[in-house]
């Protein structure tokens, strides 16, 4: 592909001087900077610029990475380089060269482009083209630059100035005609440190977004998606005045964004098919209440359709007719809501498409109106003056409460052509979600056997119903043992037994094991730690560096009971004292109590967050200060 010149690059030596300049300094000191890192981004820049053209807006951005090698072996850190495109946006021209440390520019030859794996977008089918610098060696400069045609300006990606590596200029330029009202705003951790300004030049408006010397991401297993932590702009055209002089609506609120999602579904299920209506009917017909036929559908569905991410260009957008997805038996978020709503409204329930974005994004319909604040759709019914919110997508979710994805979020209901609704979804109580741990135990000879009986609810029950669904049965006792393991590594599981496999809302295990090894015995008296399921051993929060926030399944409540048997001829030498302690975050309760020959420790653990913030990780952190002294008391138990 021939490249047309949009981009204007320094010679190497006016270049590194830039550098010497402006970011300090040559690369040895760079490097010194960044101690441990393999490379650094000079400079990470987006350009858009936005006119009117036939009536419209019309956008165009192009896009320049160059990233310096700090060491010899940066080649393979860094190898696979790339970028994104998808059917929403038309890629002009694109290049990326390697400058080398002795002034060669070596031009990239061999892209690849490939689906992208890593989209989570239900609207865009995303793609990646990734590629290797050539000759990469310490002070080498990959260059990269893309230019695109955005096709549909409502689709507008965030702006993000932070990378997994070091990014020493972030910068975002937008400019935009008079006559024209661009909105924006400034999320994620440190987004304070962005710099704003604006211009004025002729007939249009330039704004600047800028951060430097922007520190590299560090990503932990239990943060929410990026857009919760990770400074960034979000920016959308809010009206413009087209040639007439008419100002023209354009991402003004919710009603904008309405009337653009309910165009995608429009068109679909004006009618029912003769084969779909039979299913239906065959499914309620018997039944009297809308909430005992809405329960049948949703089961049927959970069971009968599978899941099947399936979206490319405005199929990600548009549900496929409910007819297609019952004879295909497959479909994605979209054509779940679709066929859930037509089989809803043919049993007389009253059922609505719905937007929605997951717990991974931090937007909402009313402060965000644009597209990229849903990733998902579901279909929502209205039981009496209830609303029901149903996931297709779950097959083990229950009836009546939310998906986990979807908790506290806010949904967007299609009523009709010119009415919509935005309702949150309820995030589920605490004690809706419980999780009893009894354990049983006898000192042995050897040590400890035992019994163990867990009682799930909840989102714990539809959590293990999921989990199990991806475990062979060959490997399921390794699986429940790992699961179960507690006292030492020596934990030996004996058998198990398992109730609730066809109720999502409950589920029961049970199981024997042996402890060889674990109570002390020493000069006639018996040591042993009751605290054998320390469930919050390594919770700690890595405080003050982390500035990630901890996502939550879920509010719960945990309660670990371990029973001890005392032996005959023993009596209870020490016991250890029990603590309460409860913060603005979380807290517990440990007892130890004796009632006739059972020595009963008593653990209780409480969580009403979806989200812990960093404003937060001292109080939770303080909890788990009080808490690990209670890990490490021991029963005595001595001879009468």
């Amino acid at each position: 592909m021939k490249f047309k010149t949009i981009f204007y690059f320094q010679p190497l030596l006016l270049f590194m001087l830039i550098l010497q300049q402006a970011y300090g300094q040559p690369v040895d000191s760079v490097a010194k900077k960044f101690p441990g890192e393999e490379a650094v981004l000079l400079n990470n820049s987006m350009q858009y610029k936005i006119r009117i053209k036939d009536g419209s807006p019309y956008v165009e951005s192009n896009e320049v990475q160059q990233i310096l090698f700090l060491s010899p072996h940066a080649a393979v850190y860094m190898s696979k380089y790339g970028f994104y495109q998808s059917d929403f946006q038309q890629v002009l021209a694109y290049k990326a060269f390697t400058r080398t440390s002795d002034e060669k520019k070596l031009e990239v030859s061999d892209f690849k482009t490939n689906s992208s794996k890593s989209s989570s977008v239900f609207y865009d089918d995303v793609r990646e083209t990734t590629f290797d610098f050539p000759s990469v060696g310490r002070g080498s400069i990959g260059n990269l630059e893309v230019s695109r045609i955005h096709k549909d300006p409502h689709l507008l990606s965030p702006f993000y100035f932070s990378s997994g590596i070091p990014v020493l200029k972030s910068e975002l330029k937008i400019s935009f005609p008079k006559g024209m009202w661009i909105r924006y705003q400034l999320l994620g951790v440190d987004s304070d440190q962005v710099k704003f300004s604006m211009e004025t030049k002729r007939n249009e408006y330039i704004y600047t977004f800028q951060y430097l010397n922007c520190a590299a991401s560090k990503s932990y297993s239990d943060e929410p998606g990026i857009a919760w932590y990770s400074p960034h702009v979000v920016f959308y055209i809010e009206k413009y005045k087209n040639e007439n002089g008419e100002i023209i609506s354009y991402l003004s609120g919710p009603d904008d964004l309405y009337r653009l999602n309910y165009g995608f579904v429009s068109n679909i299920n004006h009618d029912i098919s003769p084969e779909l209506r039979k299913i239906t009917d065959s499914l309620t017909s018997s039944l009297n209440s809308n909430e005992e036929k809405a329960r049948k559908i949703y089961s049927w569905v959970q069971k009968n359709i599978k899941y099947i991410a399936f979206e490319q260009g405005m199929e990600g957008f548009v549900p496929r007719e409910a007819s297609l997805v019952f004879n295909r038996r497959f479909g994605d978020c979209k054509d779940m809501s679709s066929i859930l709503t037509q089989m809803m409204r043919a049993a007389g329930i009253p059922a609505y498409y719905t937007w929605i974005g997951t717990r991974s994004l931090p937007y909402e319909f009313t402060k965000t109106p644009l597209p990229l604040v849903s990733n998902h759709m579901i279909c929502t019914i209205r039981l009496k003056d209830d609303y029901i919110f149903l996931d297709g997508t779950d097959p083990d979710c229950i009836f009546g409460r939310p998906s986990e994805a979807i908790q506290d979020k806010q949904a967007m209901l299609a009523l009709n052509e010119k009415e919509y609704k935005i309702l949150r979804v309820p995030a589920p109580e605490k004690t809706t979600n419980e999780l009893l741990d009894s354990t049983w135990v006898n000192i042995t000879a050897d040590g400890l056997d035992g019994h163990i009986k867990q009682i799930m609810t909840g989102y714990f029950s539809m959590d293990i119903h999921t989990r199990l669904t991806y475990v062979a049965e060959k490997d399921l006792k390794q699986y429940l043992r790992d699961d179960l393991a507690r006292g030492s590594n020596k934990f030996h599981l004996d058998s198990f037994s398992m109730g609730g496999l066809n109720k999502p809302d409950s589920f029961t295990l049970q199981a024997k094991f042996q402890l060889p090894g674990y109570a002390k015995n020493i000069d006639g008296e018996r040591y042993l730690n009751l605290n054998l399921f320390k469930f919050f051993e390594h919770q700690e929060i890595d405080f003050p560096k982390r500035e990630s926030p901890i996502e939550i399944d879920f509010k719960s409540v945990r309660k670990y009971i371990t029973i001890l048997k005392i032996p005959e001829g023993y009596r209870i030498g020490y016991l250890p004292k029990g603590k309460s302690f409860h913060n603005e975050v979380w807290g517990f309760d440990v007892n130890y109590e004796v009632k006739g020959d059972r020595l009963i420790l008593s653990q209780e653990f409480d969580n009403d967050h979806l989200m812990i913030q960093p404003a937060q990780f001292e109080a939770w952190n303080k909890v788990l200060e009080n808490l690990f002294p209670l890990y490490k008391e021991t029963v005595v138990l001595t001879k009468k």
